[in-house]
């Protein structure tokens, strides 16, 4: 089954961090060693980092040019560019080359169709009314920014996914009406015991084949609750997107 990225800024946050955390190990690994075999290493896998960076970026788009139109409402470039770059980034943190044919074309699909699926979404929220106060706004950026240790890291993440003051609030703005759509039109399912023994059964199995022995059911049942709940919404919420894109006109251009 599809799954809808969540909202792009989440992705971006989690993606830049992860990678500034590996920045910040490599930082200390080279202080600590000081061989020439090691020096030559760093350059090597500096060199391999930017050849790589080269190739995703001939997967981006003009920042004009129109990637979709769905209801009347462009998608540009520039949005497309910014959720194909967090794309990117999580291929590259699950260890896999997102330059390849094949990862190239899935995440060029799982891109149109994560902003497809949000623009739907968002008019659906602006047309129940859901909205973003300036206040919302500026907390979550003070947040978001309190995510990395300088300003200078933070603009660094900023143009890394291409984005610049202006965008990143209204993808903030974009971000709070969604989660306020999500949260109050879509419900999720109630779980039941009998759902919450069968995952843990199935936890409980996977750690016993491994030889390691599972907390008990009490212990982790508020967790395998909240869980189930945030399947069960994200199941609802693919469900929903596709019938919505039923009535929807809905023009790929690219």
């Amino acid at each position: 089954m599809k799954k809808l990225m969540y909202p792009f800024l989440l992705v971006l946050i989690s993606a830049v961090l992860a990678a500034c955390g590996a920045d910040d190990e490599s930082k200390s690994a080279d202080k600590k060693e000081e061989a020439k075999t090691a020096e030559t290493d760093q350059q090597d896998q500096q060199k391999q980092m930017e050849e790589m960076q080269k190739k995703m970026d001939k997967q981006k788009l003009d920042e004009e040019k129109t990637v979709a139109i769905v209801n009347d409402q462009e998608i540009l470039g520039r949005e497309y560019n910014s959720v194909l770059t967090s794309s990117q980034m999580m291929y590259q943190q699950m260890g896999q080359d997102p330059t390849t044919k094949d990862a190239a074309d899935k995440i060029k699909e799982q891109t149109l169709d994560s902003l497809v699926g949000q623009t739907l979404l968002l008019q659906e929220a602006d047309k129940k009314g859901y909205k973003a106060s300036d206040e919302e706004v500026k907390k979550q950026l003070e947040e978001t920014k309190g995510q990395f240790k300088d300003d200078k890291e933070f603009e660094t993440a900023m143009k890394q996914a291409g984005l610049n003051p202006d965008s990143l609030e209204k993808e903030i703005a974009n971000n709070i009406k969604y989660t306020k759509y999500i949260n109050g039109e879509i419900k999720p399912g109630e779980v039941t015991d009998a759902e919450i023994q069968k995952f843990y059964d199935e936890y409980a199995s996977q750690g016993g084949a491994k030889g390691q022995e599972p907390p008990k059911l009490e212990e982790v049942k508020p967790q395998i609750k909240q869980q189930l709940e945030q399947q069960k919404q994200q199941d609802m919420l693919v469900k929903h997107v596709e019938e919505l894109k039923k009535s929807a006109k809905i023009d790929i251009k690219v």
